[in-house]
């Protein structure tokens, strides 16, 4: 019995050796890969504009007068990444301006870590204004719902119609509970020495964006080298992985209330509103759509077939459809 247990423990020992080799190994390539500076590494395509207490990168597509679209993207995604839905719109005469929202692509990251849902409306407000763009369509996905909506509730008056595709990081309904010692969570993501070797070899590590994209699609195929490509061309950035931490342990551990909390505040968006959703979304369950789109007076909710938690990568050819039908409406 003394041998088995020993036997146990020693395997354990070299399982456990393994895997900091294999952690250290990706560390330690993320610290080579991460040099450049955003504004050295950021595509000419794009340009930077100072929106309140940030500088974000935008791609700004379109006729300077036509009706302006603003793109609000998800977890991980960029600007560059809504190219393709962009482009027929613009083409048919809308300003398109997709933003990259502060931690993630080219934008700056804050002084001081502050990812909630009302200061990244704040800083698409301020970018509006910078821009002179009186009103705009607001076109949000995924984790950049909570964003998306917080900016349409802090200005009804300016936001002409919604386009929601699958968007999450609401916070409805959330009840802050009071914290009588960090979690430990809060302890992973404030132990760099820790956090960030393990994101180093998951989260930033190119060899796993395409595992990553393909677990919300529900074709892998769709995962295609060009979008593969395009996800990974910020992982050179300077501290991209200490800064996708930060958002991470700051979207985990802090429990903000705003606008978006609250179920009665969205009553006050009367704009016309399209909601958009995979029929096979395993990121956020149809069930969160339909919830929306009961809350939200002039919503009309559409459920796209065999589709899972991104629209504009796995069915451009029915979602553009849909757009423009609401659109023109």
């Amino acid at each position: 019995m003394k041998a088995f247990i020993k036997g146990i423990f020693k395997t354990l020992g070299w399982i456990l050796l393994i895997f900091v080799l294999v952690i250290s190994f990706f560390y330690v390539q993320s610290i080579f890969r991460e040099t450049k500076e955003r504004h050295q590494a950021a595509p000419t395509t794009g340009k930077f504009v100072q929106a309140g207490d940030v500088e974000i990168h935008i791609l700004d597509m379109g006729p300077t007068d036509g009706q302006v679209i603003l793109f609000i993207h998800g977890t991980g995604a960029w600007s560059e990444f809504w190219r393709e839905t962009m482009t027929p719109l613009a083409e048919a005469g809308y300003r398109c301006i997709a933003i990259d929202i502060p931690p993630f692509g080219y934008s700056e990251k804050p002084a001081t870590a502050s990812f909630g849902n009302e200061a990244q409306a704040k800083r698409i407000i301020a970018l509006m204004d910078a821009l002179d763009i009186d009103s705009a369509i607001l076109f949000g996905h995924s984790f950049g719902g909570g964003a998306t909506l917080e900016t349409a509730l802090m200005i009804p008056e300016r936001i002409d119609a919604l386009i929601l595709e699958d968007v999450g990081g609401l916070n409805l309904n959330l009840v802050p509970v009071e914290k009588t010692s960090p979690s430990v969570l809060e302890i992973f993501f404030e132990t760099r020495s820790i956090r960030n070797p393990i994101l180093s070899a998951t989260a930033t590590n190119p060899l796993l964006t395409k595992t990553l994209l393909s677990a919300m699609l529900k074709d892998p195929n769709d995962a295609t080298d060009e979008k593969i490509k395009i996800l990974q061309e910020p992982l050179v950035l300077e501290g991209a992985t200490d800064t996708l931490g930060d958002w991470l342990g700051y979207v985990v551990n802090v429990q903000e209330v705003s606008l978006t909390t609250n179920p009665d505040n969205y009553q006050n968006l009367t704009m016309p509103t399209l909601i958009i959703w995979g029929d096979s979304d395993t990121v956020i369950p149809l069930a969160e759509g339909e919830y929306l789109a009961s809350i939200i007076s002039n919503a009309e909710l559409v459920v796209m077939k065999d589709v899972n938690h991104v629209p504009h990568v796995e069915d451009l050819e029915t979602l553009m459809p849909i757009v423009f039908e609401f659109l023109n409406k």
